[in-house]
């Protein structure tokens, strides 16, 4: 029987904690242009209820991310791996700075902008994530 460690527990955290952060986002852009359409307060309403769900899982993608850089010796990985890691975790902090440029702007440029750069580098980090999984 296969028994599940605590890196599987990590990993599967980290994973779902990611794809509630890029994966909302993507079902959003599906959801705002109808949403849109209609009463101009829900749209307000749903981007509130989305950031309390998105911002929590991106606090546990942040700490599952941690955690999983704690249990490696980065100085003895490989320097690819090394730069990929870097420019993952890059990605993610661009993503989280994208999408507060996106919550606090009130022109349509700082708003359109910010959520596509957010999706935008979370897809990148989560493309990333997986390629340091499979050993870069």
């Amino acid at each position: 029987m296969l028994n599940p460690t605590s890196e599987t527990w990590r990993l599967f955290l980290h994973v779902v904690a990611a794809s509630v952060w890029v994966g909302g986002q993507i079902v959003l852009a599906g959801i705002v242009p109808v949403v849109r359409t209609g009463n101009r307060e829900l749209l307000s309403l749903v981007a509130r209820q989305f950031a309390r769900l998105s911002w929590p899982a991106f606090l546990v993608a942040t700490l599952t991310g941690i955690w999983s850089i704690a249990e490696i010796n980065v100085g003895d990985l490989s320097t690819e791996y090394q730069v990929v890691l870097f420019v993952k975790l890059f990605c993610a902090g661009l993503s989280a700075t994208a999408a507060v440029v996106h919550s606090l702007g009130n022109s349509k440029v700082a708003k359109g902008v910010g959520g596509a750069m957010t999706l935008l580098f979370g897809l990148a980090a989560m493309f990333l994530g997986e390629l340091l999984q499979t050993g870069v």
